[in-house]
């Protein structure tokens, strides 16, 4: 319903909107083609599409030009620690974001015993690379179950909506204790009871669906992999009935594509349990997806078995991310110079002195002199980000550290170096290590059967900034190589990622939903540098990556970011499943 509001004369009640965002071309996120139209809201909801009278309006957002979407769903962060102490929740807010699932890669921080937060802690910081002393300071730690950590969120401010997975580690933590960790553990039929039990409630009390990791890379910080890892699939059919059950909740997973010792691939194997368990339990399931090299197209078979188990009734989406993921180095945090004997006196300076340090013609030969015997070889697969260019993710040998250094006939880390002194340590080096074909990155975003996920935001502090996903799609995909449509590529990233979790009334532009809505300059979006910013608990340092472009932010109704400053807005919601 509009809003009641006092007129100019004392008795003249006006009709007018909320807000009017008008002559906008609005991209619905249905799939169907642009359309020019002007979107009114009242409250937290869309009260109208088409031919609307501003007149009266509390705000209105002059979108000539621009694009008007749904707000994106961001289906993979790891903000379940960040929401403790950035209520933006950046850098998912600068990206057009308002709506995110935390608890990925059975990675939550509950259910959980009294005095054992650490042993989450610790373990969340050894698999996400988010720092243990910040979750531990960060959060308030009030809960055992997962429903009081959920409750305890909700009592958080917050910029974004957001809700979450309980996640098998915890579980299997909080049941079985260390020796879940033991890659022969097996659990009890009692202690699979009781992880089931913990599922059916945390679903009941608002989880999302649950998470497991089979990763090899996931690992605690004694080095054995995270519980769940080695389990039998049956194991995790006992611990998922509840899901079916209650019909509601979605399964999410890192699997396990290759094998540990052959390195061989495990794509059947892996793809089918998945797809018994989506057909048992008659519930869809989500996992990662990547182009690895070392496996060659295991990313085409997945996709192909995906789609073939779902036409025997499986629910399986491959989440993909849509550019590659590499590990990022900057002065100001992790450097190509770690490792040099020379460079060890720089280390524990700030990104000034450091400067200084390269700038010192005796330690800057020291560093040329040490660096030059290293193999060029790991440089040709490193690439110069300049501090002076929009942030690119498409790259050719000349752009490598090691093609910039053989243009000008010198050693890679004298280019590194010269490279960091001229951009005052701006500029970014980009080492992709999954996702480096582009042509594998557009068979799997074309699939119709992706999610666009893996965004990690909040993980992976100092080490990868993948949270700019829906700006790269815009401005990489779309409007660059217009290797998808702007319908579809929008509907990507907000109605089949809202649909598939369970987000209820988000993801579209219709009269009705909730107000999550983006204003967008297409033709000038685009992305600046990572930059390492020291703003996590006790000044600890991490990527963070704004937008140009994205203009306006709605979240529920609310103006949240405009032209990438938060308007001091925080209406955000915890979502829970129904």
């Amino acid at each position: 319903p509009r809003s009641a509001k006092m007129g100019s004369n004392e008795g003249d009640i006006s009709m007018g909107h909320d807000l009017v965002i008008r002559g906008g071309t609005v991209v619905d996120g249905t799939g169907a083609p642009p359309v020019r139209a002007d979107v009114a809201v009242d409250g937290d909801r869309v009260t109208a599409v088409g031919s609307v009278d501003a007149t009266g309006a509390d705000r209105v957002i002059e979108a000539d030009g621009r694009i008007v979407t749904p707000g994106f769903v961001d289906l993979h962060s790891h903000l379940d620690a960040q929401v403790g102490w950035d209520p933006l929740m950046s850098s998912s807010c600068w990206h057009g974001i308002t709506s995110t699932v935390m608890g990925n890669c059975g990675m939550t921080f509950a259910p959980v015993h009294d005095g054992q937060a650490d042993v989450l802690a610790t373990a969340m910081e050894s698999v996400e690379d988010i720092p243990a002393g910040c979750i531990i300071d960060g959060l308030p730690w009030d809960w055992n179950s997962f429903g009081e950590y959920l409750d305890s969120i909700e009592r958080l401010p917050r910029g974004l909506n957001a809700g979450g997975y309980v996640g098998d580690v915890a579980i299997r933590l909080y049941v079985a204790g260390d020796a879940a960790c033991e890659p022969d553990f097996v659990a009890t039929p009692g202690q699979l009871a009781e992880m089931a039990a913990l599922v059916e409630q945390s679903i009941r009390a608002g989880a999302l669906g649950y998470s497991v990791s089979r990763s090899l890379f996931h690992r605690v910080p004694d080095g054995r992999n995270v519980p769940g890892t080695w389990s039998q699939p049956e194991e995790f059919f006992a611990i998922a009935e509840p899901l079916s059950q209650l019909g509601r909740g979605v399964l999410e997973s890192a699997p396990r594509y290759n094998d540990e010792h052959s390195g061989e691939s495990r794509v059947d194997e892996e793809l089918g349990w998945m797809a018994e368990i989506s057909r048992t339990l008659g519930r869809p399931f989500t996992f990662n997806l990547q182009q690895i090299q070392s496996l060659g197209e295991h990313y085409r078979e997945v996709i192909r078995l995906s789609e073939q188990a779902n036409r025997s009734g499986a629910q399986l989406h491959p989440q993909i991310t849509p550019r590659s993921v590499g590990v990022l180095f900057s002065l100001a945090a992790n450097s190509l110079l770690d490792g040099l004997p020379a460079y060890q006196q720089l280390k524990d300076r700030d990104l000034d002195g450091r400067l200084a340090g390269l700038r010192d013609p005796e330690i800057r030969a020291q560093l040329i002199e040490q660096g030059t015997g290293q193999s060029v070889d790991p440089y040709r697969r490193m690439y110069l980000m300049p501090a002076d260019a929009p942030a690119s993710y498409s790259y050719t040998d000349d752009d490598s550290v090691a093609g910039i250094a053989a243009a000008r006939g010198i050693s890679p880390i004298e280019a590194y170096i010269d490279a960091m002194v001229a951009s005052d340590g701006r500029a970014i080096v980009n080492w992709p290590v999954m996702n480096q074909d582009e042509a594998a990155i557009e068979e799997m975003l074309t699939s119709p059967v992706t999610l666009v996920g893996l965004a990690d935001a909040g993980a992976h502090a100092t080490q990868i900034m993948d949270a700019s996903q829906p700006t790269y799609i815009l401005s990489h995909w779309v409007r660059d190589r217009q290797a998808i449509s702007l319908e579809a590529a929008v509907k990507k990233i907000s109605h089949d990622t809202a649909a598939f979790i369970g987000y209820a009334d988000r993801g579209v532009v219709a009269e009705g939903a909730f107000a999550d809505l983006n204003v967008i300059d297409l033709d000038n979006v685009s992305l600046p540098l990572p930059e390492i910013v020291h703003d996590f608990p006790g000044d600890v340092p991490r990527f963070i990556q704004k937008a140009e472009g994205i203009e306006h932010t709605v979240v529920n109704g609310v103006p949240f970011m405009e032209g990438g400053e938060h308007t001091g807005a925080l209406a955000g919601r915890l979502l829970r499943s129904t």
